[in-house]
């Protein structure tokens, strides 16, 4: 029996909350997975774990034996990357999660530049508004809004990016143009549901530095940005857009910006209220997740991003 083999498919069973899972993370079928587990179960003379069609638990002996060798596996994936780093190039799969916005126009343009800096590294990429599980998908990296920050996480701040709210010319000739965020409830508002609580994703201002939410009613609801978008650019109605996404939308004059700041005087700005600006984190499992090619990932990723997002 290979018995670090055997050891490594009951820690990532473990890790995955299934045996399925497990097996994805070492690249083998669950059948292999669970004969490994089998065999080192009949080798301890012991029962590891209780399975059930829907759940995975611990016995008593699995509770020992897992506290006592789960750093076994740790410690030689570490041992491997540092290996990898003494090479001197990354190499090997790099799976990274964003939602589907950042990682069609932020994420996928700095991919291509840096798979032409490292040829030898594979990517996955994995474009969600869910928050995924970083152990059980096996994800390196995962980008989140800060509103997605998970307890137990490594979470890096890397960028502050304006939200902008526009509408299309022929709607705000049809309509007319708010001035004020609380004229919003008298117009058509396209808005974004999120998957990681189900909620509508708030409408925020902040206004001689006080947060507030104009009384606003949903016209149309959806789960991907980019279709809200659309629908904004045939004039159905205003909505908000990252400025990654806003910004080439108003050069072309596909949209028009709302409720953007003009000046009275050379020295005056009059009153006005900024839209509340998202903030972007990448997310580690742990502190030995920081491998080559993810720390090699970061910081092109850093460097690439813009240090100051304009609005168009």
């Amino acid at each position: 029996m290979d018995t670090l083999r055997s050891i490594e498919s009951f820690v990532k069973a473990v890790e995955g909350r299934s045996i399925a899972a497990g097996a994805r993370m070492q690249g083998i079928t669950p059948a292999a997975a669970s004969q490994n587990i089998l065999r080192l179960e009949s080798s301890l003379n012991a029962r590891l774990l209780t399975r059930t069609t829907r759940s995975l638990a611990l016995t008593e002996a699995g509770e020992i034996y897992y506290a006592k060798v789960r750093h076994i596996i740790s410690d030689i994936e570490s041992a491997k990357s540092l290996v990898t780093e003494l090479q001197g190039e990354p190499q090997g799969r790099l799976k990274i999660a964003a939602s589907a916005a950042f990682g069609r126009h932020v994420l996928s343009s700095i991919i291509q530049t840096f798979t032409a800096l490292y040829p030898k590294l594979s990517i996955e990429l994995v474009l969600t508004y869910r928050n995924v599980d970083h152990i059980k998908e096996d994800v390196d990296i995962s980008i989140r809004l800060k509103q997605q920050l998970e307890l137990g996480l490594v979470a890096r701040k890397i960028a502050t990016i304006p939200v902008i709210y526009c509408a299309s010319p022929a709607y705000l000739a049809r309509k007319g143009q708010p001035k004020e965020p609380e004229e919003l409830q008298h117009h058509n508002c396209l808005m974004f549901r999120t998957s990681m609580n189900g909620r509508l994703f708030s409408w925020g201002f902040i206004r001689d530095e006080l947060r507030f939410e104009p009384d606003i009613k949903p016209f149309i609801i959806s789960n991907d940005i980019d279709s809200l978008a659309e629908l904004t650019i045939s004039g159905v109605g205003i909505t908000r857009l990252a400025a990654f996404i806003a910004n080439p939308l108003i050069k072309n004059e596909k949209l028009v910006a709302l409720f953007q700041q003009q000046k009275t005087t050379q020295t005056q700005l009059e009153a006005h209220s900024d839209s509340e600006p998202l903030e972007f984190y990448a997310c580690f499992r742990d502190q030995h997740a920081m491998t080559l090619k993810v720390k090699a990932f970061m910081n092109h990723l850093v460097d690439s991003l813009p240090t100051t997002w304009e609005l168009a």
